[in-house]
């Protein structure tokens, strides 16, 4: 290949097609080409013998209005060119106007942006010099809140989160090195021959739900996928590989579920290893996510029917839309719980959702479905049911987080007087009272 081409900025990196040389060829010789393929003489058109004005040259429609006509049409009259100059300063006037205004919403954001930095820098400070050393006598106090509602700072948020997720599991570092030793036996003792295929039949099928190992291995990849840092040679795939592992050794009975992928691998972004893997086991123990995980149909319809009882109260017009069309909450909800909504929403704004989980528990979950709702809620009154299940499915990526949190914020988790908790425990009371007026014992 020519220096020339091998000169050429960016085209190697970029995928570029690089130039070829001699590109252009004289006229005289492409008409010769062209004589002696196709045996034709090429006779030029005969010129123009429209006079041409060389100095009649408009650079823009602009010139257009304001140049004068050349001199083979009639001149402009008086009021055309007084009517021509007014409409060439309207025009100037509305693009300054637009300059104007598109100047005053980008001082705007830089302003917000700034007061948001200076506002995250101010509540560093307190978190880590007044909440964290006295976080037992603090974490329930209205300011402490407050403060945690507005999001946690960054530098902050993973040592809060453990904190607030608790390890009621008694996990020690130690512990997770174990089921990771574990784990790579396993991998290790996996045929390298063996299909994407099999391994997900074998992850269908096996009763050791440790075989769901190699059904990590797959779903890796589409975690995060436009970040990148999870894909195969990423700085966190073997990281997520290893937390997500050795889960499923330390919880066989539970396995490797999708949407678990997600939740590791936001607490990696926040945690060191060890500490991610200490929340993840914590988090999947709380009640919701093990009924959701382990796939308890019977607790999930609780959850869901809960979660209708506020959806009526908060939303009754959608509420009634939704019915209309037989749209049950599994068919949004299920994917939201899920992932704890990091797949559904930005990851900042999945984050500052997780904020508030933390601090407030299952009930939290619900109630941003519901402020997720009510933010759509005059587009899905326009939609049937298979382009709100498509909509829910896949939410619009310019969500924001003042948005959604005024919505949430609007959201009223009571029903009769009743919150969260007491609802689902008196769904909870039904149920065992169902099943012991259709117990055998009792019809006996």
């Amino acid at each position: 290949m020519g220096s020339a081409v091998q000169s050429a900025p960016g085209w190697k990196l970029f995928g570029k097609v690089p130039p070829r040389e001699n590109l252009q060829k004289d006229s005289k010789i492409i008409q010769q080409e062209y004589e002696a393929r196709t045996g034709r003489m090429y006779k030029p058109p005969p010129p123009s013998t429209r006079r041409k004005n060389i100095e009649f040259e408009p650079l823009s429609t602009t010139a257009l209005i304001l140049e004068d006509r050349p001199a083979n049409l009639p001149a402009k009259s008086v009021e055309e060119a007084l009517r021509h100059r007014q409409e060439y300063d309207e025009m100037v006037a509305e693009a300054k106007k637009r300059e104007i205004k598109e100047a005053h919403k980008r001082k705007k954001i830089m302003r917000e942006r700034f007061k948001q930095e200076e506002n995250i820098a101010s509540a560093m400070v307190i978190w880590v010099n007044e909440i964290l050393p006295n976080w037992e006598g603090m974490r329930a106090t209205r300011r402490v809140r407050e403060l945690w509602w507005q999001g946690l700072p960054p530098s902050v948020r993973g040592k809060v989160w453990s904190l607030a997720v608790g390890n009621e599991l008694n996990i020690t570092p130690e512990l997770y090195e174990i089921f990771l030793s574990r784990a790579k036996e396993r991998w290790k003792s996996f045929s390298e021959t063996t299909s994407e295929n099999d391994i997900e039949d074998a992850g269908a099928s096996v009763a050791d739900r440790e075989a769901s190992l190699e059904l990590i291995k797959l779903d890796i990849s589409r975690t995060f996928p436009s970040l990148y840092i999870f894909q195969k040679g990423g700085p966190y795939h073997d990281l997520l590989h290893s937390v997500l592992g050795a889960y499923t050794c330390y919880r066989p009975d539970v396995g490797y579920v999708q949407g678990m992928s997600f939740i590791a691998a936001v607490l990696i972004l926040n945690l060191e290893e060890a500490d991610a893997f200490i929340a993840f086991a914590n988090l999947l123990n709380k009640p919701c996510q093990l009924a959701f995980f382990r796939v308890d149909h019977s607790m999930m319809l609780k959850y869901f029917a809960a979660f209708e009882v506020f959806f009526e109260e908060n939303l009754p017009k959608l509420f009634l839309h939704f019915k209309s069309y037989s749209l049950t909450p599994d068919i949004y909800l299920i994917d939201w719980i899920f992932t704890l909504y990091s797949k559904s929403l930005p990851l900042d704004l999945a984050c500052r959702v997780w904020d508030v989980f933390c601090r407030d528990g299952e009930e939290f979950l619900f109630r941003t479905g519901l402020g997720i709702l009510r933010l759509y809620e005059d587009i899905l009154l326009q939609m049937d049911f298979i382009h709100i299940a498509q909509f829910l499915t896949k939410l619009p990526e310019d969500i924001t987080s003042e948005k959604l949190f005024s919505c949430i914020a609007a959201i009223q988790m009571q029903n009769s007087n009743k919150k969260w908790a007491q609802v689902f425990a008196s769904l909870m009371k039904d149920n065992k009272e169902g099943d012991k007026n259709h117990s055998p014992a009792l019809k006996s």
